[in-house]
């Protein structure tokens, strides 16, 4: 017979898986201690600092730092600019330069190069003769703040609580471990596993006590289906219809779809995000496809274009409301997006610590997503500057797109469909003015089609 735990060796066992969950969990307290760690420091980095040009308030000072510095500036990184760090300090302590020297330059730069001024003409030949934009309107003490915040030092960064052996990372806000969560649902499981075992032995013995033999009954023997299945002649006429039936749906739906290429996505040498750049950065499509107003084609843009950015935004810094968690895990990390930027540099040769061209270039073979066939016309500037079409009538959601998809089946269907229902916009438009007059009549409509236009003409699309 089976041995059975009695109650002190299930007492024993509930407390040892008990033991075991809180020591593969986080450190409560270790994590109340970062958080409170974290809070002082940027208690600290928000409070005011005194700059050598006088007191300022660095909160304010990132503000105005990030309005007009930081398209050409970074801290600690040379850019268009140089870096910023102590700067005011550099300036009056190794170059015997003044406040009033600073305020001047930073309010009139291009007044303090004319003048002669040496170390304003010396900055202003470092950078390639770009005068740096004039401040009029940034006050003293506005500049003072900006140098408070340039002056004032890093964070130091918080040490992480250590985990015991084997655990993982916080769940969430509530501060209770995915793994004590995780240990406790495995403990009850366990527990209920083990009643169950305990019950049914428990019964048995009952049984086994009054008497009762308890046996499987013995399965009838039938005849197997196979053979029952072949002697039925109706059912394998049936049969054999709805396959023949089933086979030749399946064998028109796939012909059908040769061609077809909706949601097709392709892995792109450079990540592009449209979600972040037409999303959150509100950049408009044609700024990139310019092409696409003018020419039969969209064009894809030259790295030139993603250049007049990114000179300046040289890593991705997030959306401020963090990453979502379908971008974690998907690997879509401010550090992935930036790696992203780097291949962007070495394709066009760019060279970030002298900020200029190596004319050392790479080609990008760019994968193509949206492709008709040859004998098919299709011409985006008749659509987009004639029809005012939006490109998401055909694309899709693009600012909402993390990875670039056909949206669209883009098939002759689809294309008449939208050529059926889609109205010419005729106002305003002296060139439709008579064909509207002649069309309405015709038709006895007040709006007119693009079929009625005649694009549902064969010689329009295939020539």
């Amino acid at each position: 017979m089976k041995k059975v735990f009695n109650r002190h060796q299930l007492t024993a066992l509930f407390g040892f898986c008990l033991v075991i969950s809180f020591l593969f969990s986080p450190s409560l307290r270790a994590q109340e201690e970062a958080a409170v760690a974290e809070a002082e420091q940027t208690e600290a980095a928000e409070a005011g600092g005194e700059g050598p040009c006088g007191p300022g308030d660095v909160a304010k000072g990132k503000q105005l730092f990030n309005q007009n510095c930081a398209a050409c500036h970074a801290l600690n990184r040379k850019m268009t600019g140089p870096a910023l760090a102590n700067a005011a300090t550099r300036l009056i302590e190794e170059e015997g330069l003044d406040c009033d020297w600073i305020y001047s330059w930073i309010k009139n730069s291009p007044g303090m190069i004319a003048s002669g001024d040496a170390y304003a003409n010396r900055i202003y030949e470092e950078y390639n003769q770009a005068a740096m934009t004039a401040f009029p309107t940034l006050s003293d003490q506005d500049i003072n703040d900006i140098i408070a915040y340039t002056e004032a030092p890093p964070p130091a960064p918080v040490a992480a609580a250590t985990p015991a052996a084997g655990a993982g990372e916080e769940a969430g806000s509530g501060g209770v471990s995915n793994e004590l969560l995780l240990g406790a649902l495995a403990l009850v499981f366990a527990l209920l596993v083990m009643m169950l075992i305990l019950v049914n032995q428990t019964l048995r013995r009952i049984a086994e006590a009054n008497g009762v033999v308890l046996e499987r009954e013995k399965a009838e023997k039938r005849l197997p289906i196979w053979k029952a299945f072949a002697q039925n002649q109706f059912l394998v006429l049936v049969t054999a219809i709805l396959l023949l039936l089933s086979s030749a749906y399946f064998a028109y739906g796939w012909m059908m779809q040769v061609g077809v290429n909706q949601g097709y996505a392709p892995i792109q040498p450079i990540h592009y995000s449209h979600k972040i750049h037409a999303g959150d950065n509100k950049i408009e499509c044609k700024y990139c496809h310019s092409s696409a107003r003018v020419s039969k084609h969209s064009g894809i843009p030259s790295l030139n274009i993603c250049m007049n950015c990114h000179k300046s935004i040289y890593e991705y810094k997030g959306n401020p409301e963090g990453p979502s968690a379908e971008d974690l895990a998907n690997g879509y990390t401010n550090e992935f997006y930036t790696n992203e930027i780097k291949k962007l540099y070495k394709a066009v040769g760019w060279d970030e610590e002298n900020q200029k061209y190596t004319g050392e270039s790479q080609p990008v073979e760019w994968v193509r997503i949206h492709n008709l066939p040859d004998f098919a016309y299709f011409n985006h500037a008749q659509h987009v500057s004639v029809g005012n079409i939006e490109c998401q009538t055909c694309h899709g959601p693009v600012e909402e797109m993390e990875i670039m998809y056909q949206y669209s089946p883009l098939t002759m269907g689809w294309c008449i469909n939208c050529h059926r229902e889609t109205n010419v916009q005729m106002e305003g438009n002296e060139y439709y003015d008579k064909i509207h007059q002649e069309l309405a009549k015709k038709y006895g409509v007040e709006k007119v089609t693009a079929a009625q236009m005649g694009g549902l003409e064969c010689g329009k699309c295939h020539y």
